[in-house]
């Protein structure tokens, strides 16, 4: 019995997609059900001897069992209402009439006739229980997000358009007061709250993206080393108290990935571990390619990550507990799924002398005979 439970759900979920295609065709629904019980009771038929008609019982039974799993109520009853008459008809003695000679016959006709309805009903009320169920959860999830998503959009972009519009009224009305010093700061003030918005809409938009299938990779070759750089050159004003270093044991080929998709990577996990590692830790980036696949590794000095929470960071909106404020949880999400869109992945561990590691692996092709014009694109 556990095993034909295995089954029959493993069943389930594979015809899923069939279900969806019929849930709104009721003709169809009757013509598969009756046709189908038909068409087993005949191959039953050619099969079996008269001998063996209780086999054939069991066989129809998982038969309307099967179709239950898609089919609506009705159509479904119709099928078992088949089943029965076709078992009677081709297979109970006398065969070919619907006539039943003996009083054990009968009983046991009428027990089939019984299971077979009951048992095709209670399987689609329970299948359209589920799918009640389901969409109760799905609709809680999307509650839950878009709650989340509202309270990191209440936060994060709050913040720095409180800082720009209260710089902005500073500069307006003691224009004559202040001092090119004071001045200075204020504009800087403005710059990094304006690069915070714009980080933080991005990051939005990059999660839509990738929640709507939209992301469609451009590869070209590239040169992984100045993409690093690139992305070094983009964490400088952050990293006074931090130091990144680019480890070049040796020189590697053109790559052939999406740069600024793999940029955005780099960039989501470096700015990471610059926000949440203690001022002086050193992050150190190395990288490797061989047998058709290229490899980062982003290694800091910090606390590392709790190990029962390993498995939680790249979950959208994830933030560890009693973590500093600022962020929306989306970075590592985001840089997880671009990595995916390559067909890669990142994975993470915990270091043994502390800090933590983490490892992008994407597949490309690689040019390992670099020319002057390539390194000149």
């Amino acid at each position: 019995m556990c095993y034909l439970s295995f089954i029959l759900h493993f069943l389930r979920n594979r015809f899923s997609f069939f279900r969806d295609g019929i849930k709104d065709r009721a003709g169809v629904q009757y013509l598969l059900g009756v046709g189908s019980v038909s068409i087993v009771a005949l191959i039953c038929n050619s099969i079996f001897g008269e001998a063996e008609y209780h086999v054939v019982a069991l066989i129809l039974l998982l038969v309307v069992s099967i179709l239950a799993m898609f089919l609506d109520v009705l159509p479904i009853i119709s099928a078992a209402v088949m089943s029965a008459l076709l078992w009677n008809f081709l297979f109970i003695p006398p065969e070919f009439t619907f006539s039943i000679s003996t009083p054990q016959d009968a009983l046991l006709f009428l027990m089939y006739f019984v299971i077979a309805v009951i048992n095709g009903f209670f399987t689609s009320k329970i299948r359209k229980m589920e799918n009640i169920s389901n969409q109760r959860k799905e609709r809680e999830k999307t509650l839950e997000l878009y709650n989340t998503l509202f309270n990191s959009l209440s936060h994060e972009l709050k913040t720095p358009i409180a800082t720009i519009i209260g710089s902005v009224d500073v500069l307006k009305n003691n224009r004559e007061q202040i001092s090119t010093e004071v001045k200075e700061d204020i504009y800087n003030e403005i710059e990094i709250a304006s690069q915070r918005l714009n980080r933080q809409v991005e990051h939005f938009l990059d999660m839509s993206r990738l929640d709507s299938d939209y992301i469609k990779i451009q590869p070209d070759w590239y040169d992984l080393d100045e993409i690093i750089h690139l992305v070094i050159n983009a964490n400088w004003d952050e990293t006074s108290e931090h130091s990144i270093v680019l480890v070049q044991e040796n020189e590697i080929p053109l790559l052939k990935i999406d740069g600024p998709l793999v940029e955005q990577i780099l960039y989501n996990i470096v700015h990471n571990a610059v926000q949440y590692t203690p001022p002086g830790s050193k992050i150190l980036i190395g990288r490797s390619v061989e047998q058709g696949k290229m490899s980062i590794s982003i290694k800091d000095n910090g606390y590392g990550f709790p190990e029962d929470k390993l498995g939680l960071v790249f979950q959208k909106f994830y933030r560890l507990p009693n973590t500093r404020t600022g962020g929306t949880g989306l970075g590592l999400s985001i840089a997880q799924g671009f990595a995916k869109a390559h067909n890669g992945q990142i994975s993470l561990k915990n270091l043994p002398e502390g800090g933590a590691e983490f490892i992008i692996e994407i597949p490309c092709e690689i040019n390992y005979y670099k020319t002057t014009e390539d390194e000149t694109r």
